[in-house]
């Protein structure tokens, strides 16, 4: 019985790309697989995604002096640095959530078929230089701040509905809907139910099925907002560009100060059952006092509970020690709902069940890349179903999701697809 067990938790999970643990509060999730469900016809690269993890020549090189800058770095904090309040709170909230996140690890690699796939993550994609297209990426935010910006228009070629699948993947002019629309401060929808080719600047990118995107700075965000509240969003995913250390040194992405949040619309973007808000926070106390005391407050969302997201390797283990002050191996997902009717558990007892301190596993992807939750989410979302979602600051995309930042089509460039996306060209 156990076996069978295992056997359908891992048939689940080679469909859904999300792994339950048995008798655990604790999920895998292989973003890749989860991803994948949003296309038709492309598919999301292994190798690209998970690119920083998975060069395995340059991390067998470098392994043993990362280990030892690691344990060097590690005796430098316990001897020179004295923790100030804010970081004694952090410290205790690491040190209440440890047992919870070392049995998630525990369970991970107690599942040994589970490990065995998970080694072979980049499995039956051809390897060649060719698997990805050549491109140059585009910097989004640079482009939108110009005086040109309105000027710049993306070609989206919409499949026919009725055409056959076999034919599919040639942007041949006669096989589908082209349409030249603005990129920026505009609304571009595939409403379609196969995916969408689109070209912008001599770059090729994806545009998974039923979803759109809003490619604009945070002063135009209020063009998200619904002319009516009953076609709001019951989940908001929100992403914000924190400012920390580490994005300023690898100037991965421009940043802002935690102020300029607070003028995000979430009520207004709410749908009238109300909405799951869940907001990615980084580890810093004060950061997290922010978001309870201020920012929440402000947007009119309720806490309810808190979700770990534990990164591993594709051995299983921890991309760092647990214990490591300011690399420790987890982010954290905040969860709350918004709106009188969310917020009234009588009237939505389902809300109430919802899991606090849950852990989900991942290998991650590119810097600040996170992995898709949507699905694990989906049962504690207010109002009617399917849901209606939206990602505020995405930097991807997601079938029957709206996606708003200034680089929403970041990783939908055709180099980050196999399969199709790096047979057909333009």
């Amino acid at each position: 019985m156990a076996d069978s067990e295992t056997n359908n938790r891992l048939s689940v999970f080679l469909k859904t790309g999300i792994y339950r643990f048995e008798s655990s509060n604790a999920v895998f999730i292989d973003p890749v697989r989860v991803l994948n469900q949003s296309y038709t016809q492309f598919k999301v690269s292994p190798t690209a995604y998970y690119s920083r993890l998975f060069d395995s020549k340059k991390s067998t090189e470098e392994e043993p002096r990362v280990s030892k800058n690691s344990r060097k770095r590690k005796r430098k904090e316990r001897k020179s640095h004295t923790l100030n309040e804010k970081e004694r709170i952090a410290d205790q909230r690491h040190k209440d959530s440890r047992d919870l996140l070392l049995k998630a690890h525990e369970a991970l690699m107690g599942a040994t078929d589970l490990l065995a796939i998970i080694r072979k993550l980049r499995s039956g994609e051809e390897e060649s230089k060719e698997s990805l297209l050549p491109s140059v990426e585009q910097s989004f935010v640079e482009l939108g701040s110009v005086w040109q910006a309105p000027l710049y228009e993306i070609t989206l070629n919409l499949h026919q509905e009725d055409q056959p699948t076999q034919s599919r993947g040639s942007l041949l002019v006669e096989n589908c809907d082209q349409r030249v629309i603005p990129v920026f401060n505009n609304l571009v929808i595939n409403e379609t139910s196969s995916d969408a080719e689109a070209e912008f600047l001599n770059n090729k990118y994806v545009i998974p099925k039923e979803s759109c995107f809003y490619m604009s700075d945070l002063r135009q965000i209020h063009n998200m907002i619904p002319a009516e509240s009953d076609c709001g969003f019951n989940l908001i995913v929100v992403d914000p560009p924190w400012e920390n250390s580490s994005a300023h040194q690898k100037m991965k992405y421009p940043t802002l100060p935690s102020r300029y949040f607070l003028s995000l619309p979430i009520k207004q973007l709410t749908h009238a059952e109300g909405a799951l808000v869940a907001l990615w926070v980084t580890n810093r106390e004060k950061l997290r006092d922010f978001v309870l005391n201020e920012l929440f407050p402000k947007w009119g969302v309720n806490y309810e509970a808190t979700l770990y997201w534990l990164k591993v390797k594709a051995d299983g283990s921890l991309i760092n020690e647990l214990d490591l002050f300011h690399h420790r191996p987890y982010e954290c997902l905040l969860l709350g709902y918004c709106g009188e009717k969310a917020v009234d558990s009588e009237c939505l007892p389902r809300l109430t069940c919802m899991p606090d301190d849950q852990v989900f596993i991942s290998v991650p992807g590119d810097y600040s890349r996170k992995p898709p939750v949507g699905e694990l989410l989906q049962e504690y979302v207010p109002g009617f179903m399917p849901a209606r979602c939206i990602e505020l600051f995405a930097r991807e995309m997601m079938a029957g999701w709206a996606s708003w930042g200034n680089e929403p089509l970041h990783f939908q460039d055709a180099r980050y697809f196999s399969g199709n996306a790096a047979k057909y060209y333009f």
